[in-house]
């Protein structure tokens, strides 16, 4: 029979308390209290600080430690907001006033590089907005717009080399018409990108301008969908379906190693599923509270993200941490 030591190089300890430090996957037996302990995978929502202004539907674009959300509904659109505010892991700050109130943009690149992208301005009504803004670190600034105002879009990539794809154009009295059209940012430049397989408006997205991924959303005629596609460069691809179909859902990550969170499956959802490349696998824990319309934009990685604000609207932050947690061993 082949034993713990074969296998790791190492004996199974016998310790009074359990290490300070475990590593992945190491296993001792804690004397003091007769229990055979391990140290395994976690993968966990938490509560983390709140934000300063309640809002929703807003963009947002950074990692867990360092990150930027702007622009957002209220209590209702007519409360739109043009302000940002700053996360660094432990407290939000007030950050700069944006050019325009709007919210339903979506967000790319980091706390100091960040892009504002479409929307829909309470000014306007329900009209989508072709306007962009870019980020310094400082201060917001009106860039060149897009070929097609858009909300409920989903973006990737970085300040310099940003995506934004899919959403919605509206046209007071004509309704709104979901998408399938993607452009490419280049620093300069909007210039037209592969189309989608299909229109779909409230989707998320994550990764690169060259190899992006497309998730969920509101497809034709009107349903949730849990379709994916993976871009690269030029062309969408289709690939694995999420195990959850929903719409407004958050996202995380590469290509290769995403994140989607929350949204809204008939009603908010806490749901929270994996994706490599090809497959979805859904995590058994989910957000802590049901959640709708955070932050869009890539807002962290696969194994630390922030899920902030949620709809009709809020000042919660939950934060996800993939790491390793001591756990008890049961044998028989």
């Amino acid at each position: 029979m082949t034993t713990f030591k074969e296998i790791r190089g190492t004996a199974i300890q016998v310790v009074s308390s359990d290490p300070s430090n475990p590593e992945g996957g190491q296993i001792w037996y804690n004397s003091s209290t007769g229990t055979l302990k391990g140290s395994g995978y976690s993968a966990t929502w938490a509560s983390a600080a709140s934000l300063g202004t309640s809002r929703y539907q807003m963009g947002g674009a950074g990692i867990q430690t360092s990150l930027i959300v702007f622009n957002g509904a209220g209590s209702s659109p007519s409360a739109t907001d043009d302000t940002s505010e700053k996360y660094n892991g432990t407290s939000w700050t007030a950050a700069a006033t944006l050019p325009n109130t709007k919210y339903r943009p979506g967000g790319v690149g980091t706390q100091t590089a960040a892009l504002s992208i479409s929307g829909v301005p309470i000014s306007n009504g329900p009209t989508a907005t072709a306007g962009t803004a870019s980020y310094n670190g400082t201060s917001w600034t009106s860039i060149t717009d897009l070929s097609t105002g858009r909300m409920f879009c989903a973006t990737a990539g970085t300040q310099t080399a940003a995506l934004a794809f899919g959403g919605y154009s509206y046209i007071p009295g004509g309704g709104a018409t979901k998408l399938s059209s993607t452009e490419a940012w280049n620093g300069s430049a909007w210039t037209s990108g592969g189309s989608l397989p299909t229109a779909v408006g409230q989707l998320s997205g994550m990764g690169t301008q060259t190899a992006a991924v497309s998730v969920l959303g509101q497809a034709p005629p009107n349903a949730a969908t849990a379709a994916s596609n993976n871009y690269n460069g030029t062309t969408w691809t289709a690939s694995g379906n999420a195990n959850t179909a929903r719409t407004q859902a958050s996202s995380a990550g590469s290509q290769t190693a995403g994140l989607i969170f929350g949204g809204n499956s008939g009603s908010a959802t806490g749901a929270t599923e994996l994706y490599n490349g090809s497959t979805f696998t859904s995590n058994p824990t989910g957000l802590g509270t049901a959640r709708e319309g955070m932050a869009q934009g890539p807002v962290g990685n696969q194994t630390a993200a922030i899920g902030a604000g949620s709809g009709p609207a809020g000042v919660s932050v939950e934060a996800w941490n993939v790491g390793f947690a001591t756990k008890t061993i049961t044998v028989s």
